[in-house]
């Protein structure tokens, strides 16, 4: 017979599918939570639902949003002439973070890794040529690892026959690191030290 009652088993077995939530601290979680008011914890329910079902990704870009478009694509401040590549939505949030970029976004969703079996195909590169007229400057700010590398030089290859300018980020960023634990300083400098390609 297990410790847990069947409730608290599920609520943490659940928790733990979370990334970065081990089982002491779906554990821990799990414990809160039951600790909690009953109307918090129907109200952490209605905001994770709301959260799924109203947000998805923008038409333009590929960020999250909730209309049809983000705000920095719907911004018309924004200089649409440069386009920052990410690899997902949570390095748009990073890069904003540091406040020093007024230009686009594109959100790939992914890294080629054919290791993983993810191809140019499986990832957004078409939706990014789609978007090139008027562009003069493709940054790529892409993981510094062997998948972020390999698709910033597949991009690179596809977009500078067509005369525009594409840089990477400086690596600032330690190998291996993500952007979305990099300090503001440190990705500011990055993008400040980028390179052309």
């Amino acid at each position: 017979m297990g410790v847990f009652i069947e409730p608290l088993a599920r609520a943490v077995n659940e928790l733990s599918k979370l990334p970065g939530v081990g089982g002491k601290s779906a554990l821990r979680l799990a414990y809160h939570i039951i600790d909690m008011d009953t109307e918090q914890v129907r109200s952490l329910c209605d905001a994770l639902l709301a959260a799924k079902e109203e947000i998805h990704y923008c038409s333009e870009c590929g960020n999250f949003c909730q209309g049809d478009r983000c705000n920095i694509c719907a911004d018309d401040r924004r200089d649409k002439g440069v386009i920052c590549v990410v690899k997902d939505p949570r390095d748009v949030m990073s890069m904003e973070r540091m406040r020093d970029y007024s230009g686009t976004y594109h959100v790939l969703h992914g890294t080629i890794s054919p290791m993983n079996g993810v191809g140019p195909d499986d990832i957004r590169i078409k939706e990014l040529l789609a978007r090139l007229d008027g562009a003069r400057e493709i940054i790529i700010a892409t993981n510094p690892d062997v998948e972020g590398d390999a698709t910033a030089m597949y991009i690179s290859r596809l977009i500078k026959p067509l005369g525009i300018k594409v840089t990477r980020i400086a690596h600032g960023i330690p190998i291996g690191g993500d952007l979305e634990y990099i300090d503001e300083v440190t990705l500011s400098r990055a993008m400040a030290g980028r390179r052309e390609m």
